[in-house]
């Protein structure tokens, strides 16, 4: 199967705000967006389940959105109100063994390359 492919990184300044895209192809249960900064564990941003339910980090509820369009194979994370904290390399993930959103990583097995996300103050 393919790896998800992450578009839609880049800088930017304190409260605005950036699109991610992943194009994910393939039967999947689950999508979801996570993050890792050097010297961290990677953690769980956001998910949607094959039910359309979704999980968010507390961090980022009612910050971050994230949706999908299934004619285009395209996940997405609206990230607004970005904050310094923010910054790390965003990766986006599909799994097959999780019905509904998860965020956590045992939940799946195929991951991307990774786009950078960079917040100044």
């Amino acid at each position: 199967q393919v790896q998800p492919v992450e578009s839609g990184g880049g800088s930017v300044q304190s409260g605005g705000s950036l699109r991610l895209s992943c194009a994910a192809s393939g039967y999947v249960y689950t999508l979801g967006w996570f993050r890792q900064t050097p010297g961290k564990e990677r953690e769980g941003v956001a998910a949607i389940g094959r039910n359309g339910f979704t999980a968010y980090a507390d961090s980022v509820k009612g910050r971050f959105t994230i949706s999908q369009d299934n004619a285009k194979n395209t996940l997405y994370l609206q990230m607004n109100s970005l904050k310094p904290e923010d910054t790390a390399m965003y990766y986006c993930a599909a799994g097959t063994t999780t019905w509904g959103p998860s965020l956590t990583t045992t939940a799946y097995h195929r991951w991307g390359q990774g786009t950078q996300v960079t917040v100044s103050s």
